[in-house]
Order: C-alpha cells, then structure tokens, then sequence
C-alpha cells in the first residue's frame, strides 16, 4: 500500500492535497474529506447506518493530527475530529473521488436536500 509523502493543506482553496510514494497525487476538497468521514457520527454503527451529511459546503479544516505511522486525524472546523483517515483510506478516496462523489450528489438528490455552492463560488 503507497505512503503518504507529503501532506498540504490549502486552507484558502479548502483541499488537502496529499501525495504518495508510488507519484500519486490527490486534491481532496474539505467537504469532501467531511462527508466521506470514516467516524461512526458518518458510517453508523454497522452497514445500513450511514448518516447523510448535509451543509457541509464551506468546512475546512483546522487542524492535521498525525496517529502513528498509518493515518491522520482531521479537525475540522465545524467541530468534527473523530474520523481517522489511514493512508489506505486517503488513496482510495483520491482514486475514486469522481465516483463516490457522485454517489454522494446522488444521496442528496434523493433526500431531497438541494446543494448550495460553496461561499467561492457565490
């Protein structure tokens, strides 16, 4: 599994940007990063318990946390602190950023919520 070399916060553009030993660089958007939370106030519990994250358009992140040599905690500046984000997790969001985010449009169509843009694009 690639490791993380670097890891930058763009705090003004709200993207960690966080690039891998095997050249793999990804641009993650903070809100992004907060609705594809690994905590359990995101997943649930169990499968079937996923919790849809709405109004996240303008959150950034305040803080990154290194946790040993396997993932980083992201604090976030709406008060959310609890997802661990391993490096394993980091690549697979990066890979498939387009899909599950998509997915996550998707979700929120069906829940009837109606997306705002973030206050940049306003």
């Amino acid at each position: 599994m690639p490791k993380p070399t670097e890891i930058k916060l763009h705090k003004a553009s709200r993207v960690l940007e966080v690039t891998f030993d095997d050249g793999a660089n990804f641009n993650l958007p903070c809100e992004f990063l907060r609705v594809h939370s690994p905590s359990a106030e995101v997943t649930g519990h169990g499968p079937g318990q996923e919790v849809l994250q709405t109004g996240k358009e303008d959150v950034n992140i305040n803080e990154l946390e290194p946790v040993g040599n396997y993932a980083v905690r992201l604090v976030f500046d709406d008060g959310h602190d609890t997802g661990l984000f391993s490096w394993e997790y980091l690549y697979d969001l990066g890979s498939n950023r387009e899909t599950y985010w998509d997915r996550y449009l998707e979700r929120l169509k069906e829940a009837g919520y109606q997306r705002r843009p973030p206050d940049e694009e306003r």
